[in-house]
């Protein structure tokens, strides 16, 4: 006895063994034994054999219409054996039976299943719309396919528009066409999408690649703020007699900081730190406050920045010499000695007499004149005076001469050429500008907490730095208290805390209240969005970096081994890990080869050539 049965979705013959009327032992024409359910059997049957029995029902099932049996089986359910019937003229043999069987089957289009062996012809309509949407299934496989072989020779599909290029680069919908072409393309070839897409030619910028993938996650409405009005400053702030100059670069249009110096009646100085007053111009919940609380800081990348707050309204604010500027500044009374001995905090209008820039400064305030004492330069005596107090503050701090190994680096672009540059850290520019704002972050902390006016502070225990609504000391800085303040134009802590601190001067309440929601919701999501900030400044520079080697065609390069077998590249903020790199300890000197610059994937590789004289 043999039977034809249905198990795991697929129809089958075997030989039987033994009956157990519920159940059956069965061995398929390979020889494989198994046990079957009696229910699952839909035809029994003595001759033929079952050798060769399945391969002559497929290809008698092959010569049967689905369409012609469709039309024939009516509307009302049947079982199988009652069409071969009907379709053969006469009781099917085993063969046709099984054919009629698995034509059904694999027809589930045109006939639907109804029970063992059972069948009922699928409705004209459904069965218009299946197979449209079969025709649509066979000519979306005809389109990947054209784009398949159009990507694996190279070419870019016509279809593939930038619009649908940068839908595959940055946020892929898996279900398109066009990314299961690229996905059967990357197969084929081995590449992943991005490097697929460059071979096409789809991707013209690996510089546009990078900061477009960055902007449309945190800038996907573009970087244009929208039309809003800047309002003057509130209040009237009093006339101070400063004569203030900023420190920066060349490129910098947010200047928050600015310095004087004036001499007292009793022989003891007064330095003012003065901060530039944006928190005057709008209050928290305006729509520049949105704009603010949306963008949180100003994002920086060589040859170019994102601001946080409006072109318009950084001019207004910003301390730009030959103007009386609205400034949040803090007083120092200083001995001859260095030694402060009273501080006083105020909300004025302040002179900027100059805006001085690291470019012309370095030349003549640098280590070696702050010793000598030599040259002439503008604002000597001012910037001498700052240096000897700062240094006092240094050591103040407990914080002794710096021992960091690498120094800082300048980028510049123009006309997509880079320039790299490095800086010595700490310099006596580095020096002014850090401690004055050590100090005045820690001043104001210390002030908000003791007024128990609410602020967002940075604290640090155990090396790690946290960002808190509660005070607490910065063991790195060497402070009992630390607040984000003097970057109210850059940074939207500062500007929160600015806003605090110009209430408290002017006696009124707080605009956010001790456990403010609203402070919590801007640190949470000033931490977040600084940390992405920082992630692309740091690609960029690397992206930067790369391209300065193939600019200029930099084959062997020097570098030194920071730990293992990472090493940092001379004359550049680059570090790469190195195969094969000897056992040398760090801060061993190394030459090596520079190959296969990879701007896409940001990458190089380096051959270890040889040790260099340390």
């Amino acid at each position: 006895m043999n039977v034809l049965y249905e198990e795991d979705g697929a129809i089958k013959v075997a030989s039987v063994m033994a009956d157990n009327t519920s159940s059956l032992q069965v061995e398929t024409p390979h020889g494989k034994r198994s046990k079957i359910k009696a229910g699952n059997v839909l035809l029994r049957f003595e001759t033929p054999g079952i050798a060769g029995f399945m391969e002559a029902a497929e290809a008698a099932a092959a010569e049967l219409d689905p369409i012609f049996l469709w039309e024939v089986s009516g509307t009302e359910e049947f079982a199988f054996v009652d069409l071969g019937r009907e379709y053969y003229g006469h009781a099917p043999s085993p063969v046709e039976a099984a054919a009629t069987a698995l034509k059904l089957h694999t027809a589930p289009m045109y006939f639907y299943k109804k029970g063992k062996g059972r069948y009922k012809a699928a409705p004209e309509e459904n069965l218009k719309a299946a197979l449209a949407s079969e025709e649509k299934k066979r000519k979306q496989a005809e389109t990947i396919a054209a784009h398949v072989a159009e990507m694996v020779a190279g070419r870019l599909p016509e279809m593939f528009t930038p619009q649908i290029v940068e839908a595959l680069l940055y946020s892929p919908d898996k279900n398109t066409l066009e990314f299961k072409a690229l996905d059967k393309a990357c197969a084929e070839t081995n590449l992943n999408p991005v490097k697929l897409l460059d071979t096409c030619g789809a991707i013209p910028s690996a510089h546009a690649y990078h900061l477009n993938r960055f902007l449309r996650e945190h800038f996907p409405e573009g970087t244009d703020f929208p039309e809003v009005e800047i309002l003057h400053p509130q209040g009237d702030p009093a006339h101070s007699d400063a004569q203030a100059f900023s420190i920066d670069d060349a490129a910098t249009t947010e200047i928050d900081d600015a310095f004087s110096i004036k001499r007292l009646d009793n022989g003891n100085w007064r330095i003012g730190v003065h901060i530039a007053a944006p928190g005057l111009g709008f209050a928290p919940g305006d729509r520049l406050d949105e704009i603010a609380s949306q963008r949180l800081s100003t994002v920086y990348m060589p040859g170019q920045k994102i601001t946080m707050l409006p072109e318009k309204l950084v001019e207004r604010y910003t301390l730009a010499a030959g103007r009386r500027c609205p400034a949040l500044s803090l007083y120092l009374e200083v001995t001859p000695e260095y030694a402060v001995v009273g501080q006083e905090s105020a909300l004025d209008h302040v002179e900027i007499a100059a805006n001085l820039r690291h470019e012309a400064l370095e030349p003549v305030f640098n280590g070696a004149s702050v010793l000598s004492r030599e040259g002439d330069y503008a604002w000597k005596d001012e910037l001498l005076l700052l240096w000897d107090f700062t240094t006092k503050l240094k050591e103040g701090r407990g914080k002794g001469e710096s021992s960091r190994n690498f120094p800082d680096y300048n980028f510049a672009v123009v006309d997509d050429r880079v320039s790299i540059t490095e800086r010595h850290r700490d310099t006596p520019i580095d020096r002014v500008v850090s401690e004055l704002m050590i100090h005045t972050n820690a001043t104001w902390g210390k002030e908000l907490a003791e007024a128990d006016y609410a602020g967002i502070y940075r604290n640090q225990e155990g090396g790690k730095v946290r960002m808190s609504v509660s005070p607490g000391a910065h063991q790195g800085l060497g402070v009992t208290h630390y607040m984000w303040s003097s970057s109210p134009l850059r940074r939207y802590v500062d500007l929160v805390n600015q806003r605090q601190l110009i209430a408290r001067l002017e006696g009124k309440p707080a605009p956010y209240g001790n456990r403010d929601e609203r402070l919590l919701i801007a640190m949470r999501d000033f931490d977040l969005a600084y940390e992405a900030y920082g992630n692309i400044q740091d690609q960029m520079e690397r992206y930067w970096c790369l391209r300065w080697l193939q600019q200029e065609q930099v084959s062997e390069t020097g570098a030194v081994v920071v730990k293992e077998n990472l090493v940092k590249l001379d004359h550049l903020p680059l570090f790469i890990r190195v195969p094969l790199l000897p056992e040398v300890p760090p801060g061993s000197r190394v030459s090596l080869e520079v190959s296969k610059v990879d701007l896409l994937e940001v990458t190089c590789q380096c051959r270890y050539v040889g040790p260099l004289e340390q």
